[in-house]
């Protein structure tokens, strides 16, 4: 699974560097979303620009890191794919999982939250 990631103050942004989010790298992913919870980072978004392609397990893989960043630090970027809006509308995922149409949106929405993983005290 190919990745980058930029840790800043307030955020850090994971920005996937796959077409494909499926069940090859979900587990992979959900790895480290796991690991970057552990390092305390607050703000954790998600930028899937080049993500063309996802499928259940990618969904069951956004979802885990929204359950770990209960208090609302889990931010989705830049879907670029009609094929992915698609699937993140027709299964609801938008409506539980907040959604920025491109990193300074996302940036910005960051930016207004207020230590979001203090009001998740059981994390």
């Amino acid at each position: 699974m190919k990745y980058t990631i930029d840790k800043q103050a307030d955020y850090t942004i994971f920005q996937l560097k796959e077409q494909n989010l499926n069940s090859v790298i979900a587990p992979d992913l959900k790895s480290e979303f796991f690991i970057l919870y552990q390092e305390g980072v607050e703000v954790l978004i998600f930028d899937m620009s080049e993500v063309e392609f996802i499928d259940s397990s990618g969904l069951s893989a956004l979802l885990a890191a929204n359950r770990l960043w209960a208090g609302g630090g889990f931010i989705v970027a830049s879907v670029r794919s009609e094929f992915v809006q698609n699937l993140i509308e027709i299964s609801r995922i938008d409506s539980v999982i907040h959604i920025e149409p491109d990193l300074e949106a996302a940036r910005a929405y960051a930016a207004q939250l207020e230590s979001p993983r203090q009001s998740n005290p059981e994390q």
